[in-house]
This record gives C-alpha cells, structure tokens and sequence, in this order.
C-alpha cells in the first residue's frame, strides 16, 4: 500500500517539477576504457580526475573500486562482475565512495558487504547508507572503558574480562575453538541490550551456514547482523567485508546504542590484501605482506570504542580473530594485532588435546583495560584468582616426579585441581554473571574443598539453577550470597549422597 501511494500523485508531481526546471546543457564527463581484467583486478586507462576508493561503472555493469593509481593507470579491484567485462570496455567513475545501508531493517539478515541480501527475504529497506570507510572517533569524543561485556565463559568473565568499548584478540591455531569463544560471547548477549554483527572473511560456505544455524537456533539473530565474504566471492568483497561490518556496527554507536562486532578473521583478510596488493604490483614487504598492512587494521581496530555522553555515549566492542601456525604469536599479522588491541585470548593446543575446553592458555592471555570495567563484586572474588590458579600449574609439575610435598602444598594443588575442573566450560553453554558469583563464592570459602573433582560440573549445574531461581543480584550483600551458596551445597551434597 505505501508504495502504491508513493507511485501515485506525489511521484507525478515530482516528475513534473523536474521537467519544469528542466535546461537542456552541454555536459562533460571522463570516459576510460578497461586494459585488463583478471584475478578481480581490473586496470583502467583513463579518468584522470579519479581518486581513491572512488566507484567505478563499467558500460557492461560491473563494478570496482579504484585501490592504486600510478601515473598511467588506474588499479581496481572488482565488486561485482557481470562475466562480461573485456579489455575495451568503457568505464566511468561514479564520483562516490564505497557505502552499505544500515539501521535495524538488517537485524536478523544475512547480506554481502555492498548490503545486498543473501537470504531469502526482499532487500532490506534503505534509509540510511553509511561509509565503509570513515574516520575513528576523536579524543575528545571517546570515554573510560566502564561497562563489562559478559560473554558467559567463566575464565574470559572472571580472570580475563572484558569491557564495552574494548578490542580484544582471540588468537590461536586453527581448530581451537576461536570462533565458538566468539559465538558464545553473541549468544550470551541476548536481553542485554548489546547488537551484534559478525563478519565471516573467506570463509568456506559450509561454516558459513553453520554459523548462521547456530545464531538462529539460539535466538541469537533476532539482534545479529551478518556479514558474509565467503572464499568463493570476489576478492575485493573479502577485503571490504570488516569495513562494512564495522560500519553496520557504527551507525548503531553513533545513536547511543552498545554493538558487538566479530571479524572473524583477520588472518584470511590479511592473505587477500596481500594479493590483491601484489597483483596490482604494490612492493611487497615483510611476509610479501604490503608495507601498509599495519595501518589498514589499526584503521578498523581504531573505530571501535566507548564515547562519552555528549556523543549518544555508545559503544563498539571488537573482536577480532586471529590464526596463529603452530602457537606462533611472532608471526607478522598477530604481533601487529597484538600491539593494536587491548589484550588478546590465546588458545593453547596442549590444552585443547588435554580437555581442557575453551583451551585458553591463562599465562599468555590479557586484558589490559577489562578490569577496570568489571563488576566490583565478581573482581573481588576473581582478584587473586588467576595468579594463584599460574602458581598452582607451576606446583603440579613437582608431583609429576614423585617429590613428596608439603600438607600445604598438597592442599594448594588439590585447590587448583579443582579450579581447574571449575573453570571448564562446554560450548554454546554461556553462563549469567550472577551464576558465575555463585561458584566464585563457594570457592573462595572452602564449600568444595572436600567435593571430588568429577563432581565438579553436576555440582556446577545446580548451583546455576539455584542461583536462576533465586532472584539474587550481583548488588545483593555477600553474606546473602554466602548464606545461599551454602543452603544450596548442603541441600546438593544431601541429595547425591549414597
């Protein structure tokens, strides 16, 4: 109905205003021609006026966008390609930047990094378009990291956490659980107020439907964009697509809303910047990788942030994925992701092949500004918690020669042990903070000290339905909690007691 109201007497109106304005002029436009066209890079000869990023329109209706200038041709790279577009082919440049339409309309869709949808729904309605490429908010503009973010993973919320408005690294080998780290953390955003989108960068289509039943079945895509490259699209599309998700992701932080953005991941994104670089024959550097790699992630990374009230007062947490070989972090692209986020989750093999799940190596993981954003209650139970916990793995290496040890000792790596047998988490099973609080507390005093270890996740599984059911708030006096905990233990142990 509106678009049969919008098709009738005001569109006739509007036409006839222009035809009433209307003056025949001379006009002048640059035509170029295409030179060459292979591997989604196209050379153009021509249009001397062209800059940067600029679109270009080619006559058979493909589409590029300008990525080198040298001083007789024009480097871009592909968009879209009709299959028809030849050396010879005129092209001319549209005078604008690459941009993607954004606003709630793409809430729960599937779209490509130009916005067009690749699920089955109509293409979302366009209000607003959004520049994939734009500045990163001033100095002046952002605010202190104050909010946690909860991802529901007991060691990332307790010993690593992480706040709104804060960039932190999932880094470690392929097949070690980045990605369900990062689905966890979508999920457990549901009822929190808290968008997100999430990019998927060459990615095979396979993971690429996964990713998206698994959002769906956990309700996750009622408040989820996604972003998708996949690794048989065009290679510009897997350059542009974290700068399309960040600017989905933008647009919702400038109107005073907090958005969760995942690249996932950056390696693959680095290797198709380095091609396309080399093929528009850019002098390689470290790696092959192009000498301005560094900046063009810290140019992404930098757009996430926390700004203050004078500025709506949203935020934009990132996440970005990271592939490591072998538990290489001194490789190029992770040390330059390193030094560009504020911290990094890293994802150890022996830990993952040992059982440990998530296999997240506590030794080598950080969060530089997270404490600060955490919850005065859980950082007081958790604040000792990670340095005991890397004083207990080194302990346990002495009984693996038989020494015999002191009853302290003892006492300490029975504690760790069962820290440990805590602190394990199956996928896509987020918990709320007020649960986490509950177990913290029950093991900060002594409640599971004589608790066998395989009773650890039974004994966890009721304390998380306890603790749902009891109305407690992180805010509720610790001796309440305590009392609770307690109550909740004993009526537990009475149960499973032979």
């Amino acid at each position: 109905m509106t678009d049969a109201k919008e098709s009738g007497p005001g569109m006739l109106a509007r036409q006839g205003s222009w035809l009433e304005n209307y003056r025949p002029r001379l006009r002048m436009q640059e035509q170029g021609s295409a030179v060459s066209v292979g591997d989604g890079v196209v050379w153009v000869a021509g249009l001397p006026t062209a800059a940067m990023d600029d679109v270009l329109a080619f006559a058979d209706g493909s589409r590029a966008v300008v990525f080198d200038l040298t001083e007789e041709l024009i480097g871009a790279i592909l968009l879209h390609d009709t299959g028809e577009l030849a050396a010879g082919t005129g092209v001319q440049s549209t005078g604008r930047s690459v941009s993607i339409p954004v606003g709630d309309a793409l809430l729960g869709r599937v779209v490509d990094p130009l916005g067009n949808p690749l699920d089955s729904d109509p293409a979302p309605v366009r209000t607003r378009w959004q520049a994939l490429e734009s500045p990163s908010p001033p100095i002046t503009a952002r605010d202190f990291v104050r909010e946690p973010l909860y991802t529901g993973i007991k060691i990332i919320d307790t010993m690593i956490p992480i706040g709104k408005g804060q960039r932190q690294l999932l880094i470690g080998d392929e097949g070690l659980g980045r990605s369900a780290i990062a689905l966890d953390s979508v999920i457990n955003q549901r009822g929190r107020e808290v968008l997100c989108v999430y990019v998927l960068i060459g990615q095979k289509r396979s993971t690429v439907v996964n990713t998206i039943e698994t959002l769906r079945q956990y309700g996750a895509m009622d408040y989820t964009t996604v972003v998708v490259a996949e690794a048989s699209s065009l290679p510009g599309l897997q350059h542009l697509a974290p700068f399309a998700g960040c600017a989905v992701a933008e647009f919702w932080m400038e109107q005073g809303r907090d958005v969760l953005v995942v690249y996932d991941d950056l390696s693959t994104h680095a290797k198709t910047y380095r091609e396309l670089s080399l093929l528009l024959r850019r002098p390689p550097g470290r790696e092959a990788y192009p000498g301005d790699i560094f900046s063009m992630h810290a140019r992404l990374l930098e757009r996430a942030t926390c700004l203050n009230p004078s500025h709506a007062g949203g935020s934009l947490t990132a996440l970005p994925i990271v592939e490591t070989k072998l538990g290489e972090i001194a490789a190029y692209i992770p040390t330059n992701l390193i030094s560009i986020t504020d911290g990094q989750i890293y994802l150890d093999r022996e830990l993952f092949a040992g059982g440990f799940r998530p296999a997240i190596d506590i030794g080598r993981s950080v969060s530089r500004i997270g404490g600060d954003a955490q919850h005065p209650r859980i950082k007081e139970e958790a604040g000792r918690m990670k340095l005991d916990y890397l004083q207990f793995l080194e302990l346990e290496v002495f009984t693996r020669f038989g020494a015999r040890l002191e009853a302290s000792m003892e006492a300490a790596i029975r504690r760790g042990r069962m820290l440990r047998e805590l602190l394990k988490q199956d996928r896509l099973s987020p918990l709320p903070p007020t649960s986490q609080l509950s177990w913290l507390i029950a093991f900060n005093d002594g409640l599971l000290d004589g608790v066998q270890l395989e009773a650890a996740k039974p004994l966890l599984a009721a304390l998380d339905a306890a603790t749902r059911q009891s109305g407690l708030a992180l805010t509720s006096p610790r001796e309440e909690w305590a009392a609770a905990v307690a109550g909740w233990l004993g009526a537990w142990m009475k149960e499973v007691a032979p």
